[in-house]
């Protein structure tokens, strides 16, 4: 274990989050697909957290957990649709109250003017809604509206690296660089357009599950490789004379390309910022943080998108460094949730968190002690039933250790040539230890019957314990 140092300067924060970025396409995480070395730095140079899961699979709801540290039913923050009002406490203000200079620089996704614009910031420049890939247009606390030519991760990095330069050296800063690659449609920058060309990347295991035993809610879903639009997402019209698989494959290798080259520029800009903090002199009194706002399937059964609680969507990357706190080349596989974000970077930061804040301080974790009593399940819940073109069921549930159970709540799907469920209450229970890539649902198994019971059980304790309300027809 490492030997804590004394640290009497107050630390800086660097919280870099992209979006959409899968665990599974970071080396540090054992990617077949791709390699991040500057991303994979972190890790060695700090921790890698294994189990750390977003409560909600889609994009504003969980950086409102994550500012928060409140699950969406308590922050309102649900959906897509519904701003975070920014009256509410956010540990990115708590910092700023206690001294911290403090700069959202990216993507914000949580809402724009009276009411919902970014507060708790000494400065920010943010895209509205998701921005552009290129020449984005960015919008600052002033009104200021900033055009540019470049690639936006660049630029975000840019202007990162510049207001970092610029703050006021005698106190700490909290700087929040949140990316919008690599999140649909991917548009890689000139430096990766080319890049994995000549190469045909591996198909996932479950690539062809044909969902056999799975909810009809799930089967339904419009997330597979022939729901991407060749022109927009692909960027290409598909080659005549292809068979049905040959499409699918062809469908594959385009997406996971421009996928894989937009998290290149993400891996390359880490790096520049890893190594200004380097040359300033402040890496060793820098806490920096890589997370995304969920996973991603990447052709995992035959997916792309997210918002399901399978484990590729569930998982979100974290990679911690803190020199003086965080033992190099440290794994943590205790189960963490985005909703504990806020007050593990406040605990690290020695500032202390409110009283009714629903996450819990994870950092003696990453100081490599052991919590007795540190939760050893998670609870999750999407909201968005049948969201625009996915298709997607509402669904709750809880993730231990070694099983999952996942309740998918609601009416059948009534969209032309959609089947539905007979039943609309379907659920599905998958063993994690024995079947880890979750192709075999077991529930109403006799085998897990025991299982099954304590699973209802807990997710009704979880509900209880963070306020929610299960779903009565």
């Amino acid at each position: 274990m490492l030997e804590i140092r004394v640290v009497t300067e107050r630390p800086n924060l660097v919280f870099i989050m992209s979006d959409d970025h899968a665990a599974h396409a970071i080396s540090a995480y054992g990617s077949r697909i791709n390699e991040t070395p500057n991303l994979d730095r972190i890790a060695t140079e700090g921790a890698r957290l294994d189990a750390a899961f977003c409560t909600n699979s889609i994009c504003a709801p969980s950086r409102a957990a994550i500012l928060t540290g409140t699950y969406n039913h308590v922050n309102g923050v649900t959906t897509l649709d519904t701003p975070l009002d920014n009256s509410l406490w956010t540990f990115p203000a708590e910092l700023g109250a206690s001294g911290w200079q403090t700069a959202m620089i990216g993507k914000w996704h949580l809402g724009h003017g009276a009411g919902a614009d970014p507060v708790g910031f000494d400065h920010w420049r943010v895209l509205p809604g998701q921005g552009h890939y290129h020449n984005p247009v960015m919008l600052e606390r002033d009104g200021r509206v900033v055009e540019r030519g470049g690639y936006v991760t660049d630029l975000i990095t840019d202007d990162c690296i510049e207001w970092i330069d610029q703050r006021d050296p005698e106190r700490p800063f909290a700087l929040f660089c949140h990316h919008k690659a690599p999140h649909r449609t991917w548009e890689p920058s000139r430096d990766h357009f080319t890049m994995y060309e000549d190469e045909t990347i591996p198909f996932p295991d479950t690539f062809r599950d044909d969902l056999a035993g799975r909810a009809e809610v799930v089967q339904a879903v419009k997330m597979r490789m022939m729901d991407l639009d060749p022109i927009i997402d692909l960027g290409a019209v598909v080659p005549e004379g292809l068979t049905a698989d040959e499409e699918i494959d062809w469908r594959y290798q385009r997406y996971i390309k421009r996928y894989l080259r937009c998290v290149a520029s993400i891996d390359d800009n880490v790096g520049r910022l890893l190594d200004y903090l380097d040359r300033s002199g402040l890496a060793e009194n820098t806490i920096v943080v890589y997370t995304s706002d969920q996973g991603f399937f990447l052709g995992d059964h035959g997916w792309f998108d997210k918002r399901l609680m399978y484990e590729e969507s569930l998982q979100m990357p974290l990679l911690v460094r803190y020199p003086p706190a965080v033992a190099p080349g440290s794994v943590i596989d205790d189960i963490v949730v985005n909703v504990d974000f806020a007050a593990t970077l406040l605990d690290l930061c020695g500032v202390e968190t409110l009283a009714d804040l629903q996450g819990r301080s994870f950092a003696p974790l990453l100081r490599g002690d052991q919590i007795v009593d540190w939760p050893t399940s998670m609870y999750y819940r999407y909201w968005m039933h049948r969201d625009g073109s996915h298709l997607c069921p509402a669904h709750y549930g809880v993730r231990t250790r070694s099983h999952k159970l996942i309740c998918y709540y609601n009416d059948p799907l009534d969209q032309p040539g959609a089947r539905g469920p007979a039943d609309p209450v379907e659920w599905e229970l998958f063993d994690l230890v024995a079947d880890p890539l979750e192709v075999t649902n077991v529930w109403g198994d006799e085998a897990y019957g025991e299982v099954q019971a304590e699973l209802l059980a807990e997710l009704a304790r979880l509900q209880d314990h963070v306020g929610d309300a299960p779903f009565v027809r």
